[in-house]
């Protein structure tokens, strides 16, 4: 059943499935235009022995019976006319009567004439018709099997009509039908083999191609979903060990406060402070859980609330910006991008008291820093740890970056602190 849901082996399958369909529509097709093409060579045949051999030898007075001319006739075309294939020769005049036949013993002998038969000697053309062998006029033929006959018309030398019907084998019809269809068959089976053969390497590298995007897709599907869940624990992490905790404890105080019947003025500014405070880590979780729509003239302001996540854990933050002219909105949604996952490495894992932040144009190219007095890393150390891709971070968004025409560089060392550098053209 998994060999099944190959797409290789479903082309395959499918493949035979249309070559089964294909064989047997276009055997049906083929069989009959090669019947037909086998009944056009008889028509043919027949109108070249009527015209070519048994019209110009038509003597006078065979259409009167006259035994002398039926003799010479005979003489002259029998043995011309029984070529290949053909059992019998007979020449009807208008009336119905056999004027001649190699089988003698129907000369003179009258039948009635069929539609077809009739509309051809009166009107000319061509005919041809599978021989009921049951009607009188063929009961010398019984003995041969299958017949096809086909008739045309001639003229005797008194300028009367006559139809010149010959009787042919149907075993031999059929062996030149199958003649005709075995030339079809090599080209449609040798066409549709030749294309599943052609098509199945380049279906099998399409499916290795396509199976290897799945899998990266999968892979990256689960990392974006390992890295949600990691974010939102940290979020949950962050907003109980600070925001709550504060929050819990302005709240008590506040109960005291109010059983004390008052409270002075120095404790309702601390916790005055306390609230204020609460409310800066709030707007900076909110700002890394949903950030702002982004503009050149709103980075400032989206920066400070991103470095006012540092208030409660003790961290300054110092924001400038200077010339952002070279900067449109999608640079500024991007230095965004690198100066958030910069500002939470530093809060996170460096124990820095300070963190800065700068946005300014240098020369042609709008230029991030985010420099930290933490306690610093080895770079290549990280970088190798990393290696198996778990970990996305600055490393993750060198490609955007990239993309966009610029470059991260991360400048660090253990107890120096570290400085990430973004430049952007």
């Amino acid at each position: 059943m998994r060999l099944l849901r190959s797409p290789l082996a479903q082309f395959l399958l499918a493949g035979a499935v249309v070559v089964v369909v294909v064989f047997v529509a276009t055997g049906r097709l083929s069989g009959s235009a090669a019947s037909e093409e086998a009944i056009d060579d008889a028509i043919a045949t027949t109108r070249l022995l009527a015209r070519s051999v048994a019209e110009p030898e038509l003597p006078r007075g065979l259409v009167d019976g006259d035994a002398a001319a039926i003799d010479r006739f005979d003489r002259a075309v029998l043995r011309r006319l029984l070529v290949d294939d053909v059992q019998r020769i007979k020449i009807w005049d208008e009336g119905g009567t056999v004027v001649y036949s190699d089988a003698t013993r129907l000369i003179g002998q009258k039948f009635e004439l069929d539609e077809d038969e009739w509309a051809v000697l009166t009107g000319g053309g061509d005919d041809a018709e599978e021989s009921d062998l049951t009607k009188p006029e063929n009961r010398f033929e019984q003995g041969h099997g299958g017949l096809l006959e086909v008739y045309t018309r001639i003229e005797s030398p008194e300028g009367k009509p006559l139809l010149f019907e010959v009787y042919y084998s149907a075993a031999d019809i059929e062996a030149r039908r199958a003649a005709v269809f075995a030339a079809f068959r090599p080209i449609t089976l040798g066409g549709i083999a030749a294309l599943v053969l052609a098509a199945v390497p380049l279906l099998w590298v399409l499916t290795r191609r396509l199976d290897r995007g799945a899998r990266e897709r999968e892979r990256l599907l689960r990392a974006a979903v390992d890295a949600s869940d990691a974010e939102r624990r940290r979020i949950a992490r962050d907003l109980h060990d600070s925001v709550v905790q504060d929050l819990a404890g302005t709240a008590f105080s506040l109960s005291a406060a109010a059983k004390a019947g008052g409270a002075p003025p120095e404790e309702l500014a601390r916790l005055g402070g306390s609230v204020r405070g609460s409310l800066r880590g709030l707007r900076s979780l909110l700002v890394e859980i949903h950030p702002p729509e982004l503009t050149t003239s709103g980075l400032h302001a989206a920066l400070e609330d991103l470095v006012a996540g540092g208030d409660a854990r003790d961290v300054t933050g110092e924001v400038e910006t200077g010339d952002l002219s070279g900067l449109d909105d999608r640079g500024a949604a991007l230095v965004w991008r690198v100066a958030q996952e910069a500002v939470r490495n530093a809060l996170r894992h460096a124990d820095a008291t300070h963190v800065r932040v700068r946005v300014d144009r240098e020369g042609a190219a709008t230029v991030l820093e985010v420099v930290d007095d933490g306690r610093g890393f080895d770079p290549a150390a990280v970088a190798r740890a990393d290696a198996d891709g778990s970990h996305f971070g600055l490393r993750g968004l060198e490609s955007l970056v990239r993309d966009a025409g610029g470059r991260v560089e991360v400048r660090s060392r253990p107890g120096a602190g570290t400085t990430v550098r973004m430049e952007l053209a």
